[in-house]
């Protein structure tokens, strides 16, 4: 199996099309049906389904998948780091739950970029597909958040999947809402001061209640709306007067100044307010130069330059720069 042909498989499933994979890879496409069909032969199995519609990867397909997209990130790492500077394009992508600040350290490494071509990405999606994209290669780098309820279910789930949680800060948990919101005065919040304002929390489909973005995902909100992206949370904000739960590490540049974040008081069990955000990355992996600078962006934004978790009032102190 050579390397071309790795490529090959993944542009194809990429794509969904034979054609549009040739057209990317400046192939004919007998020669990719024919490079495609070595490899399944060498392999022994078939990795496409080929139908009207387009193809699509066979169960033995999704399974090599993953383990292709290691082998050619590696190579690309490996000739960022040796080969020769013209002949190389640099890539780089990142998975994150929706995070501001995350964003922020992508523009900023982006613009440091300093080779000729380079194809980059940043994901927000849910969490679920944060860490399914780190480990199928997708993105190099995932950016989430443990505490006392999700830690154990999700650091089972990294490692089932090869992958391993570097955390970076540990925060308290803020209330971020509308800045001319009745509570938006108030030193400090607790959950039945919320309770007569709808909840706003990120869309996670069917996945259990440990892939939930916001701290105390099992507490039964009288009003609770679900939404896809951080520009309609914000919205809804305004509109409706909601809430949502967050570390109170907040980039105004990116978000606008007409938010604030305010401490949320817990009584019986503190711990399980504190965020822990890191990021996810797969075990053992050669880090690409790139997904080093999105990391000290990353620390740096947070005020945790030299790795490791910061102190809570790390995120304290970062709160009150930010708002």
């Amino acid at each position: 199996m050579t390397l071309q042909q790795i490529r090959y498989m993944i542009t194809i499933a990429e794509t969904g099309s034979l054609g549009k994979a040739a057209e990317k890879l400046y192939v004919s496409q007998p020669s990719l049906t024919s490079a495609v069909k070595e490899m399944e032969k060498e392999l022994g199995m078939t990795l496409f389904h080929r139908g009207s519609r387009g193809v699509t990867l066979t169960t033995d397909g999704l399974r090599l998948l993953p383990y292709a997209r290691q082998v050619e990130g590696q190579y690309l790492n490996l000739m960022e780091a040796f080969g020769k500077i013209e002949k190389r394009k640099t890539h780089f992508a990142v998975s994150t739950q929706h995070y501001s600040f995350a964003v922020k350290a992508f523009v900023q490494m982006a613009q440091q970029v300093d080779v000729a071509e380079y194809e980059l990405a940043i994901r927000e999606t849910r969490t679920q597909e944060v860490i399914s994209d780190v480990a199928g290669m997708r993105s190099e780098i995932g950016v989430l958040y443990m505490n006392e309820s999700n830690r154990k279910p999700l650091m089972k789930l990294l490692d089932q999947e090869g992958l391993v949680f570097r955390p970076m800060i540990v925060c308290s948990a803020y209330v971020y809402l509308w800045k001319k919101h009745p509570l938006a005065k108030r030193k400090e919040l607790t959950l039945e001061d919320l309770h007569p304002y709808p909840c706003l929390a990120f869309e996670q489909g069917d996945a259990p209640f440990y892939f939930s973005e916001e701290l105390m995902s099992t507490e039964q909100y009288p009003r609770l709306i679900h939404c896809c992206d951080r520009a309609t949370v914000l919205n809804l904000m305004v509109g409706l007067k909601g809430y949502t739960l967050c570390s109170g590490i907040i980039c105004e540049e990116l978000s606008g100044m007409d938010y604030v974040a305010i401490p949320l008081r817990i009584g019986e069990n503190p711990d399980e307010a504190a965020m822990e955000i890191g990021y996810i990355e797969r075990k053992n992996s050669i880090r690409s130069s790139l997904a080093e600078q999105y990391i000290r962006e990353m620390q740096k934004y947070l005020g945790t330059e030299g790795g490791g978790a910061a102190p809570e009032t790390g995120a304290k102190q970062e709160k009150q720069r930010r708002t």
